[in-house]
């Protein structure tokens, strides 16, 4: 999860079928295709050059698109996020991005809303994420766990960060029902 320093998220009420409503528009949240991966890349890294979350390289990126949801609109994307299978009964939510001028429409709410609704059709039972902004997860019912709770094989991503190990990410994790 992104944010601008100062600035909390606005998060309004929508479904994850597929299709948010903002501001009198129809965006639709799909899964990523190929052509979407350097447009995803420079959304994402706009945000890791703020140091506001991981950079992700376009291999990385390509390797992981099957994961992702993107949010399309007028022909561009405007969001982001992915749902990463971790293990049999867990899940990661990670790399959600929304562009600055896309913010505060529900946007990043309706793509988590995707990535939980896919968890559940997949049968994963436990869903987590790293986060600077928890209060947001906490609107999904996710709640704050010691990142030691988390499996060892999230530390990958960790080790690769620059802020590593003086982290202050959050990890927040939710059961599905």
């Amino acid at each position: 999860m992104v944010r601008r320093p100062g600035k909390a998220p606005a998060v309004t009420k929508t479904g994850a079928a597929g299709k948010a409503r903002a501001a009198g528009k129809t965006g639709t949240i799909r899964k990523a295709l190929v052509r979407d991966v350097k447009e995803v890349h420079s959304l994402i890294n706009e945000f890791a050059s703020e140091q506001e979350m991981l950079p992700r390289s376009l291999n990385e990126l390509y390797e992981h698109m099957r994961d992702m949801f993107v949010y399309e609109e007028d022909g561009g994307l405007k969001g982001v996020c992915s749902l990463h299978v971790v293990w049999e009964d867990l899940a990661e939510i990670r790399s959600l991005a929304v562009g600055l001028e896309a913010r505060g429409r529900g946007i990043g709410r309706s793509l988590v809303e995707k990535c939980l609704d896919e968890a559940r059709e997949l049968g994963v039972s436990k869903v987590f994420a790293l986060t600077y902004i928890p209060e947001f997860f906490r609107l999904f019912g996710f709640g704050v766990v010691d990142k030691s709770e988390l499996p060892h094989k999230i530390w990958g991503d960790c080790i690769r960060c620059p802020k590593f190990p003086d982290c202050n990410e959050f990890a927040v994790s939710k059961v599905l029902r």
